[in-house]
């Protein structure tokens, strides 16, 4: 073997030594792997859903049917005391002129339950009824006797059906926790009021539907 060959030997040699020490000092090396995601269904920057967050839109629309409602019940409730009072005038009928006394007494402590609310919400309080029970007066004012007693008796019942599917409606509704109070609190005054001038109508025989 020449001189030239025995040099590229040795050369090798060392170069092999190098190699295996640098493993022998590094017994856990293992070759580099990408590292994946701990969750493979989100990407790191993936944050919450869209569809997952509130709706500010159904906060608002809430917010409004909320503010609807207690504008149309404390018209409501100021038209039942003043069609109360023309009762009290008008009718001959000692359960009628009863009832409509409950009215003006029921509805005026359900109208000063809600004022502070409608104030809380920034809902104007109105002083007067809906143009819709005006009408409903004005009809009422031109009759007297049994024709009176009877179209009363009618309204009423017509009201408070509707009144009580609203209020029921609201108690479970409402986003405002004061008004959910007064409005469940109503419900059940009205539902006694609709118990109460269904039998009068069933008494005098005024159809209650």
């Amino acid at each position: 073997m020449n001189h030239r060959c025995s040099m590229l030997l040795v050369a090798a040699s060392v170069a092999l030594i190098s190699v295996s020490s640098t493993f022998a000092q590094s017994p856990g090396a293992s070759p580099t792997q990408p590292s994946s995601p701990s969750n493979p269904g989100m990407s790191p920057s993936a944050g919450t859903s869209p569809a997952s967050m509130p709706s500010s839109t159904d906060a608002n629309a809430g917010a409004s049917a909320d503010k609807s409602f207690v504008k149309k019940a404390l018209q409501g409730g100021i038209a039942e005391v003043q069609l109360g009072q023309l009762a009290l005038q008008k009718s001959s009928n000692p359960e009628v002129k009863q009832f409509a006394q409950k009215m003006v007494d029921d509805h005026t402590k359900l109208g000063d339950q809600m004022k502070p609310v409608a104030e809380q919400m920034g809902v104007k309080v109105p002083d007067s009824p809906s143009p819709k029970d005006k009408s409903t007066m004005t009809k009422l004012q031109a009759l007297n006797g049994d024709a009176f007693d009877k179209a009363y008796i009618k309204d009423m019942v017509k009201d408070h059906q509707q009144d009580e599917k609203d209020f029921k409606q609201e108690a479970q509704s409402a986003t405002n926790p004061q008004l959910k109070q007064v409005a469940s609190q109503g419900e059940q005054v009205i539902s006694e009021h609709l118990q109460m001038i269904q039998q009068i109508a069933q008494k005098n025989n005024v159809a209650s539907k």
